[in-house]
């Protein structure tokens, strides 16, 4: 491993500037909110972080929601447990969506000790060790699938280990909110999301063109399916060994991006890690919870679509709910930046989602598959631009309170900020778990509702109800001015 470069001993004219490096080491001293160190190099390197960064966590995505597309197909590959699934067979759904909520479960818990690895490990290291793990689940898939007696169990397994690629997040977020200055942080957080999840549109777009595939290679039948199956899995294994060696070779860690007890505790403690967990449980419990079962949900409630072979071959067009979804994130992070913040945005995308799902269980009465496809696609546009919004809000609130704390104590403003740094790092860890989890317990209320009511009906309109009181809470918390300034002093002016 390369040495630990800058020493700390610097003269003063080179106190204040950085020099870049194509391969990667250990950084001791990061400074992005000074300027002249910012643009002597240290805005090269963030990018370059940021790159690498990006194409190891859109792998995560890509992993971890392979088992949405996989198991529409897998009824017709011979497994019985699935059979049915195109026809609304409630069984069949329900596995389905077990199938799909599992690796959700998993990845969300899994998010709270990836984001502890960054400071352990240095992102470096973590990032080539998390995008390793991804060969676990996607070789164990590839070998089960071609043996048709496999138990359900088997493949619930499976899942549960698809779920190392939702832990992916955490770490990368955690790890790029080090490298960039406070004005730009937003909309680099939010390429860095984006960039994973457009992981989950590429999935939901190649699977079913590789199975299809596979298919018209060999027969098809159920071993066709297998062939598929095997095939549209199997594509990932090189890109997965290419993000272990990027991640080695040009990657750094910053020896700065340190966080200690008092870090986590204080921010386990802050009532605004809770609040700002529970909204991201309505914009990214959302994206990833409907990303899963979209393209069941799209199966089960027109199955007449299988009859229109290139929308059956491209998925029913599930991949573009997360498509949009992933590139609207990056437009919450930069709107946020301009305006200063994000509650408003906030609040205007809880209202809109509300009003999607309205739009949504209209197009099912009418058994309108346009109105049904347009409105998921605009609740996934709204749900990218609040998974931007929600996240630029975390820095700001901690850097908010960290300044008020700094004042009442007389600490010092650069400690203070650094205090501000690592509680936000500790807090999107434990925010970015519970949203994930959101997606969880969507799912599993989607499959509830199917089992005990016969219909999805009561679970969307439970969504609608709980959208709008997540737009209540932002704006008791942020918006409403009184409050705000009594609680988080600068976050009034900040519009956050």
């Amino acid at each position: 491993m390369t040495a630990i470069v800058d020493t700390g001993h610097q003269s003063p004219d080179t106190a204040t500037s950085f020099t870049h490096q194509r391969r990667g080491r250990w950084i001791e001293r990061w400074e992005p909110d000074n300027e002249r160190f910012w643009e002597s190099g240290a805005d090269r390197t963030a990018r370059k972080n940021l790159t690498f960064s990006v194409f190891a966590e859109n792998l995560g995505f890509s992993i971890w929601v392979i088992w949405a597309s996989v198991v529409t197909s897998m009824g017709a590959a011979g497994f019985s447990f699935l059979d049915g699934l195109g026809s609304g067979n409630p069984v069949a759904v329900s596995n389905a969506l077990l199938l799909t909520s599992i690796p959700t479960l998993v990845g969300s818990t899994l998010r709270i000790p990836y984001t502890f690895a960054i400071p352990r490990f240095g992102g470096r290291a973590f990032t080539a060790f998390s995008a390793g793990m991804l060969l676990i689940p996607t070789l164990g898939l590839v070998f089960f699938i071609n043996q048709p007696a496999t138990p359900m169990w088997v493949f619930v397994l499976l899942a549960a280990l698809s779920g190392f690629g939702g832990g992916n997040f955490s770490s990368s977020m955690a790890n790029i909110s080090f490298f960039f200055p406070d004005g730009k942080k937003g909309a680099a957080l939010g390429i860095n999301a984006a960039g994973g999840n457009l992981g989950v549109a590429q999935t939901q777009l190649l699977l079913p063109l590789l199975i299809t595939l596979g298919t018209h290679l060999t027969a098809k039948d159920a071993a066709g399916y297998r062939f598929g199956i095997t095939l549209s899995v199997l594509i990932w294994v090189p890109f997965i060994l290419a993000a272990m060696f990027a991640a080695l070779r040009y990657m750094d860690s910053l020896a700065t991006a340190k966080s200690d007890g008092r870090s986590y505790k204080l921010a386990l403690t802050n009532r605004h890690t809770w609040v700002m967990a529970f909204l991201y449980i309505g914009t990214f419990g959302s994206f990833i919870g409907f990303s899963f079962a979209f393209p069941t949900l799209i199966k089960a409630n027109f199955p007449d679509l299988a009859n229109i072979g290139w929308i059956s071959t491209i998925g029913n067009l599930a991949f573009l709910g997360a498509f949009v979804g992933s590139f609207s994130r990056p437009f919450g992070g930069w709107l946020s930046d301009k305006l200063g913040g994000g509650a408003k945005i906030t609040i205007a995308v809880f209202a809109g989602m509300a009003v999607s799902v309205a739009l949504i269980m209209a197009a099912l009465e009418m058994q309108s598959f346009p109105l049904y496809l347009l409105a998921f696609l605009v609740l996934f546009v709204l749900t990218g631009i609040g998974n931007g919004s929600t996240y630029r809000m975390i820095p700001s609130i901690f850097s908010a309170e960290a300044k008020k704390y700094a004042a009442e104590h007389g600490m010092d403003h650069a400690e203070s900020a650094a205090s501000a740094k690592r509680q936000a790092g500790a807090a999107i860890g434990v925010i970015g778990a519970v949203g994930a989890f959101g997606g969880f317990v969507l799912q599993q209320a989607l499959r509830l509702s199917n089992t005990n009511f016969g219909s999805m009906e009561p679970a969307f309109w439970a969504y609608a109800g709980a959208f709008l009181v997540m737009a209540g809470v932002t704006w008791w918390f942020y918006r409403r001015t009184s409050f705000a300034a009594a609680r988080v002093p600068s976050l009034a002016y900040a519009n956050v």
